[in-house]
C-alpha cells in the first residue's frame, strides 16, 4: 500500500507520460454504460462483474498472456465514433486530474477500427481532434504516437505509417513497434520505419520486455528508435546498459504493468533503480492504467516506496522525459525549460 503522504507530495507535481496505450486506459463505469447501452450481455451491469476480465487481479497469474488476454476484452468494447470520442475525452481529463501536463498518447488504429470497420482515417480523427480539443480545455499538452503490432502484417504497417503521414498536422510525432517480441523480430519493419524517419517521425519500439536484450539492440539498429517501450531486461547485460548509454536512448519503464506481466517479480525486485544508478536514461509510465488499476502518481509513489527512489531522482527522471518527447526542437527546448521551472531543477 502506498503512503498517503507520498502519493499526495507526488500528485502535486506536474508530470509527463510518454508511454499510454489509449486502449488500455478506458473508465470502468465507461465500459459498464457502453456494455449497457450496446447490449453487450453480462451477468450484472456493474463494475465488479466487469472488473476480472479487463483488469488484472491480485490472485491473477501474472504473465504475458494473462495481460494480454484483457484486451481481448476491451476491444470489443470500440463500437462506435460516440464511444471512441467519450474515451479520448475521458484519457485526456484524467490526465489532467493527475496533474500530467504533457502527454504521448499511443493507439493501434486497426484495433480501434475493427469491430466497426471503419477506416484509419476516421479513428484516427476522432481521437486526436477529441484529446487535442480535451487538453487544450485543460491546460495541457497532448501528441499522439501510432502502434502497429509485430505480429500483424507489413502491409497493415504500411497503412498505419501513411495515414500517421497524412494527418501528422493533428499532433501526430512517431510510430510504435507493439505487441510480443517473443518470436516477432524489428527487422521486418525496417523500411516503413526507415521512411517514418525520413517524413521526420520519431520511432519507439517495445522491446526487452517479453524477450532479451538482443530485441532492444533490434529495436535501435533496425528501426532507429530513440525510445524503447519498458527495455527492463536490459539489467540482465552490463554490455546493453553500456550500449544504451552510449547510444542516448531513452527507457520508457512501466513498473506495474513488468509486474503484471511477469517480467519482474514485484516492485522491490524492479531494475529501474539499478538502471537509473548507472546513468541509463529512464522515464516512469502507467502503459495501460485500466489493466493494472493505477494512475502515473502511483507509479511514481510505488517507485518511492518499493524501488529506493528519491523525489530528486523523480524529477531528474520527468526532465529526462520532457528532453524525450517527440517534439520539433524549439517545442522540446520549452517544454524542457518549462518543466525546469515547475519543478526548481537545474541541467
Amino acid at each position: 500500500m502506498v503512503d498517503d503522504a507520498l502519493l499526495n507530495a507526488v500528485h502535486t507535481l506536474p508530470k509527463i507520460e510518454l508511454h499510454r496505450h489509449l486502449e488500455g486506459s478506458v473508465r470502468l463505469e465507461t465500459l459498464v454504460d457502453i456494455a449497457r447501452d450496446a447490449g453487450i450481455e453480462m451477468p450484472e451491469y456493474d463494475i465488479e462483474t466487469l472488473r476480472p476480465f479487463v483488469q488484472m487481479m491480485p490472485s491473477e497469474k501474472r504473465d504475458h498472456l494473462h495481460f494480454l488476454s484483457k484486451f481481448h476484452t476491451l476491444r470489443q468494447f470500440f463500437r462506435s465514433p460516440e464511444i471512441i470520442k467519450r474515451v479520448a475525452r475521458e484519457v485526456v481529463l484524467d490526465c489532467a486530474a493527475d496533474n500530467i501536463r504533457y502527454l504521448e498518447l499511443r493507439f493501434t488504429p486497426r484495433a480501434l477500427s475493427s469491430v466497426m470497420g471503419c477506416s484509419y482515417d476516421e479513428v484516427i480523427r476522432w481521437v486526436c481532434e477529441t484529446a487535442s480539443e480535451t487538453a487544450a480545455e485543460n491546460n495541457m499538452q497532448v501528441r499522439f504516437i501510432l502502434s502497429m503490432n509485430r505480429h500483424e502484417s507489413l502491409e497493415i504497417g504500411q497503412q498505419v505509417l501513411q495515414a500517421a503521414i497524412d494527418y501528422r498536422d493533428l499532433g501526430i510525432v512517431a510510430l510504435d513497434l507493439a505487441g510480443n517480441e517473443d518470436g516477432h523480430p524489428a527487422a521486418p519493419f525496417r523500411d516503413i520505419f526507415e521512411r517514418a524517419r525520413g517524413e521526420g517521425l520519431g520511432v519507439t519500439a517495445h522491446a526487452g520486455e517479453w524477450d532479451g536484450t538482443q530485441s532492444i539492440r533490434d529495436a535501435v539498429e533496425h528501426l532507429g528508435a530513440q525510445r524503447i517501450g519498458h527495455g527492463v531486461r536490459a539489467f540482465e547485460d552490463e554490455q546493453m546498459i553500456e550500449w544504451l548509454i552510449e547510444h542516448k536512448t531513452v527507457l520508457e519503464i512501466c513498473p506495474t504493468s513488468n509486474v503484471h506481466s511477469g517480467v519482474v517479480a514485484d516492485w522491490t525486485a524492479h531494475p529501474l533503480q539499478k538502471l537509473f544508478n548507472n546513468h541509463v536514461l529512464t522515464t516512469i509510465n502507467t502503459d495501460d492504467p485500466l489493466v493494472s488499476n493505477i494512475t502515473l502518481s502511483d507509479e511514481i509513489a510505488r517507485a518511492v516506496q518499493y524501488m529506493g527512489m528519491t523525489l530528486a531522482d523523480i524529477k531528474t527522471q520527468i526532465r529526462t522525459a520532457a528532453a524525450a518527447a517527440f517534439l520539433p526542437d524549439s517545442d522540446r527546448a520549452a517544454l524542457v525549460a518549462k518543466f525546469d521551472s515547475w519543478l526548481n531543477v537545474k541541467n
